[in-house]
């Protein structure tokens, strides 16, 4: 009894020593690993901060040094160690207090939207769509839900997408006043407009995707639209709606074959021309007398030579062109490269230099997406698919870009260099930074000490940008902003041929109905007062010499010569 009992104590005794030992070693191991997240976040923040450093070594005179960009929009790099260019102290000794490490920065970003995304993207359930509004809230009639074949798309006179706020109210308002009669939402987030209602009909419960921006509303699903009439808002839109006058033009010499529709009424009006013609979804309606014809430009009536409104009051060989409010269709589709490019395009500028609208002047020339070495979800949301995509996939026309770097630079097979006025690039840039794409910095902004040191850091970036690229750049088509906005067709037909693809004519004029896309600020936002000093200005004025100077000694144009210092 004494020797069971002695051995249960000695068992007891290992037991518990053993006990401690696991203990000690799990608490131990909790602390080391705390020790080492904890030297990992230092080492991140300390990267970060040091990426952002100007460095304290200057290169030779005339040389830029190739250090890589860490953010394209709030990282610049300084062209330094110029005998003409001298940086200000106040860079030498700190940089300013909002650039941050572009790689955490992004990382969060894309963590924070693909959680998002893909919590977003699983279907409502069939028990759930009980509970789905269809009329209780909008003022269009719900119609029913309509399958929808992406290659054969019957509403398709607009197209609008919005992947965090999509409302069936915001579908049916943007539809109506573009005088379309139907709108149809799919997937949660995405709008189509047209007057012709789709031909196939689904069941009802197949349309179970919930608004993205409204909780309980049926947006439509997979492949499946929910399509709302729209007569009472038409109604109300028509009054708001803006009929544009083109101009007088001579009219082809046949206009049955030049035009797809035509209507001939006794006291013809304008508004009845252009509401026909909205109906028939044609973007142009033409007046001769009382005729009406609705069509697109095209080769055969281009709208480039027009005459003295005199003339169409008094000859028949002219007529009156006027703008409806419908889209021209015939260039909106768009779809990711079948097959990989073989070869790797780079669309590259310095940020506020116009890449957005280049993005979208591409986009629907070519009809292939454009890809992103980042990622913008304000984009994404507005239809420019191939940011999602990765960079390097090569299923898209060609890459969007603000870095420089030879090592970047030499990623890349060629690229489109875009260059725009530094004076306009600086204020496009600093409104986006504190107002978004179509917004506006406010003037206490403006008049505040980040402008200064803006302008301080990020001059430099525009002439660094350009020197790297004409440097380490393999195969370079040069386009200047204004010239790009100056001649539209000319200058997009050289960039579509730099990317090896063929286009007709017309879809490039259909491209020019359509030039300005979703991220247009509304008018230049004029300021009581002016940004540039007398110093900036001579520091600015410094780079764009220096620029013109690289550009010409690379038997490319130089620059405009309206923003060329003389």
């Amino acid at each position: 009894m004494a020797k069971a009992f002695f051995r249960l104590q000695k068992f007891l005794r290992r037991t518990q020593f053993l006990l401690f030992f696991l203990t000690a070693a799990y608490l131990m191991a909790g602390s080391l690993l705390l020790l080492q997240r904890t030297r990992l976040v230092i080492q991140q923040g300390a990267r970060g901060a040091s990426a952002n450093q100007v460095p304290e070594r200057m290169p030779r005179a005339g040389m830029v040094e190739p250090r890589t960009l860490q953010n394209p929009r709030d990282s610049p790099r300084l062209l330094v160690g110029t005998d003409t260019l001298q940086e200000p102290a106040l860079e030498q000794r700190y940089s300013p207090r909002w650039l941050v490490s572009r790689n955490s920065e992004l990382r969060q970003l894309r963590r924070r939207w693909f959680h998002r995304f893909i919590s977003d993207q699983e279907p409502v359930q069939t028990a759930g769509f009980k509970g789905m509004k269809h009329t209780a809230e909008h003022k269009g009639t719900y119609v029913g839900c309509f399958s929808d074949d992406s290659r054969e798309r019957t509403l398709k006179g607009a197209v609008f997408y919005d992947l965090r706020k999509m409302t069936v109210s915001h579908c049916q308002e943007a539809c109506a006043e573009r005088a379309y009669s139907y709108a149809g939402l799919a997937y949660g987030a995405e709008c189509y407009c047209g007057n012709k209602l789709p031909a196939t009909a689904a069941r009802a419960e197949e349309c179970n995707s919930e608004c993205k921006g409204e909780k309980g509303a049926s947006c439509g699903g997979v492949n499946r639209l929910s399509v709302y009439s729209l007569e009472e808002l038409r109604a109300a839109a028509g009054r708001r709606r803006n009929v544009i006058y083109r101009g007088c033009f001579r009219a082809p010499e046949n206009l049955t074959d030049t035009f797809p529709a035509s209507l001939i009424q006794p006291n013809l009006t304008v508004e009845m021309c252009s509401e026909f013609c909205s109906k028939k979804e044609f973007p142009l309606a033409v007046l001769r007398g009382q005729e009406c014809y609705c069509g697109y430009r095209t080769g055969r009536f281009p709208l480039r030579a027009g005459a003295e409104g005199q003339r169409c009051a008094d000859a028949d060989s002219y007529c009156q062109v006027y703008q409806t409010p419908v889209q021209d269709t015939r260039c909106t589709d768009r779809k990711f490269l079948t097959t990989k490019s073989k070869v790797f395009v780079a669309l590259s500028s310095f940020p506020g230099a116009g890449n957005t609208w280049a993005r979208h002047l591409i986009e629907h020339a070519t009809g292939y997406y454009t890809g992103s070495y980042y990622f913008d979800g304000a984009l994404y949301n507005k239809g420019f698919k191939g940011e999602k995509d990765h960079w390097r996939s090569r299923r898209t026309i060609c890459v969007k870009t603000h870095e420089s770097g030879k090592t970047e630079i030499e990623m890349f097979d060629s690229a489109i260099l875009l260059i725009r006025n530094p004076y306009k690039s600086l204020m496009a840039e600093f409104n986006r930074k504190y107002a978004g794409h179509l917004g506006y910095a406010t003037d206490r902004t403006w008049k505040s000490k980040e402008w200064p040191e803006f302008v301080n850091s990020y001059a430099s970036w525009w002439a660094s940008h350009v020197l790297d690229w004409l440097k380490y750049g393999k195969r370079l088509l040069v386009i200047h902003y204004e010239e790009l906005k100056q001649s539209l067709i000319p200058k997009l037909r050289e960039m579509v041929e730099f990317l090896n693809m063929t286009v007709t004519e017309d879809r490039l004029l259909c491209v020019e109905n359509n030039r300005d896309g979703n991220f247009k600020r509304s008018g230049a936002k004029q300021k009581d007062f002016e940004p540039f000093t007398q110093e900036m200005k001579d520091l600015i004025n410094r780079y764009i010499l220096t620029v013109d100077e690289a550009l010409r000694g690379r038997n490319f144009t130089g620059l405009p010569r309206e923003y060329v210092p003389r």
